[in-house]
């Protein structure tokens, strides 16, 4: 008889699918509401999305206790900034904040995917993109999750942004208005549910403009 070693993982991967999508003066930050561990849907209704300021908003796939975590540390330390300096962070300094925090746990990191959204200080929207130790661009749009190898190619297609490298620099923003970005990543989520399991249930969608934060909802397959 072969023996069988017991294996034990501090991480779980609970699946889903985040997109941000960024334009000229809104941003567009969607996820889905499925937790999972592998073939067992744990919930239908998981909200992966957070508000960490007036004009930024964090959505995370991965390990959602490591999520949870982190988004506990990220609430405290914008606490902490708002006492010391008596204003809200901007998004690029959160941006800042998050990566820092997950390089600083970079030898047992967060296993979490994060993507970043919201307003600078222009008024312009702002994605940012990270890995799980917290190395992180500012992009036009990205999704992170079970079904980005899914939808990114075709954000790729649609939105194509200019490269870094060329100079005079471009803008990272998307030429789409508001409700073009939106039904556009209504139709990503449709077309990702059809093909990975781990995403599905339900759509949370949350618009940054001018006029504050608006939060929409879209039903997806369930099964």
């Amino acid at each position: 008889m072969t023996k069988q070693q017991a294996n034990w993982s501090p991480y779980d991967n609970n699946g889903g699918t985040c997109v941000a999508v960024a334009g000229a003066d809104y941003c567009v930050i969607a996820a889905d509401t499925r937790m999972s561990t592998g073939y067992n849907i744990l919930t239908r209704d998981y909200s992966k999305i957070i508000k960490l300021a007036d004009k930024c908003v964090l959505a995370s796939s991965g390990f959602q206790a490591d999520v949870r975590a982190l988004q506990k540390v990220l609430a405290a330390r914008h606490l902490i900034y708002q006492h010391q300096h008596n204003k809200q962070m901007s998004c690029p300094a959160m941006g800042q904040l998050l990566s820092n925090t997950l390089y600083y746990k970079r030898f047992f990191p967060y296993y979490a995917f994060n993507v970043l959204g919201g307003l600078d200080n222009e008024g312009k929207g702002c994605v940012f993109t990270y890995d799980a130790v917290g190395s992180y661009e500012r992009v036009g749009y990205s999704s992170q999750g079970s079904g980005s190898t899914l939808i990114m190619p075709f954000l790729d297609n649609q939105l194509k942004s200019p490269s870094p490298l060329l100079l005079p620099a471009k803008d990272a923003v998307t030429p789409l208005s508001e409700s073009e970005a939106i039904d556009l990543v209504k139709t990503c989520f449709a077309s990702a549910t059809e093909r990975d399991i781990y995403t599905g249930d339900k759509l949370e969608i949350v618009i940054l403009n001018a006029d504050g934060v608006r939060r929409e909802e879209m039903d997806l397959r369930r099964d």
